[in-house]
């Protein structure tokens, strides 16, 4: 007897079924940013020039602020690939955007040492200001909220990132709203930045 499940291999199941959905505007590199991707493609073999996805997927994310079925797509008749491949890597990586977001993406580390510092009520500050959850973008398109996993900054806990690239550290529940606020106002200059990034300085 087995407790494993009857794996029946004739009836096609391990043949992949995906199919993106057409959905959202068409998609096209910007002429400027066509370039932008060919030079950078001149960086792997022209065997390998599918190794770019990941710079492809970056502009995408510039030009048109998230990755759309369309976008990918157009990525992979680009560089040479399947769609399905292309929307492998959209999926894995957390800093690709399915859907569109708003102007600043405050993202939240969640992960231990964040948590152990409050991340937690961080993140039901925000949530709590803006009136959305995680994964939703406020009415005024401005703030998306979403919750990352360890961003490395554990002696700065807790850590929030916004648009994948600037940091906020040490980060108390109670200075969430001041944060929001500081960014409408100053856009990424509120921010504080990455401690060891400031510290190399």
């Amino acid at each position: 007897m087995s407790f494993h499940p009857e794996m029946r291999y004739e009836s096609g199941m391990h043949v992949s079924q995906r199919e993106l959905r057409p959905d959202g505007e068409p998609f096209a590199f910007t002429p400027a940013n066509r370039d932008r991707l060919e030079q950078i493609a001149t960086h792997y073999p022209a065997e390998h020039r599918r190794s770019a996805v990941i710079p492809a997927l970056y502009i995408v994310q510039e030009q048109q602020g998230y990755v759309s079925a369309p976008a990918i797509r157009h990525v992979a008749e680009v560089i040479g690939c399947t769609p399905a491949e292309v929307d492998d890597v959209v999926t894995y990586y957390a800093m690709f955007f399915r859907q569109p977001v708003g102007k600043y993406v405050v993202q939240v580390c969640r992960t231990l040492s964040c948590a152990l510092r409050g991340a937690e009520r961080v993140t039901a500050e925000i949530s709590k200001t803006l009136g959305i959850s995680v994964g939703e973008t406020d009415p005024t398109g401005t703030f998306t909220l979403m919750e990352m996993e360890c961003l490395g900054a554990c002696d700065r806990a807790p850590v929030v990132m916004v648009n994948n690239e600037h940091w906020h550290e040490c980060q108390a529940p109670e200075d969430a709203g001041r944060l929001l606020e500081s960014l409408k106002a100053s856009g990424e200059a509120a921010l504080t930045g990455c401690h060891l990034e400031v510290e190399r300085d």
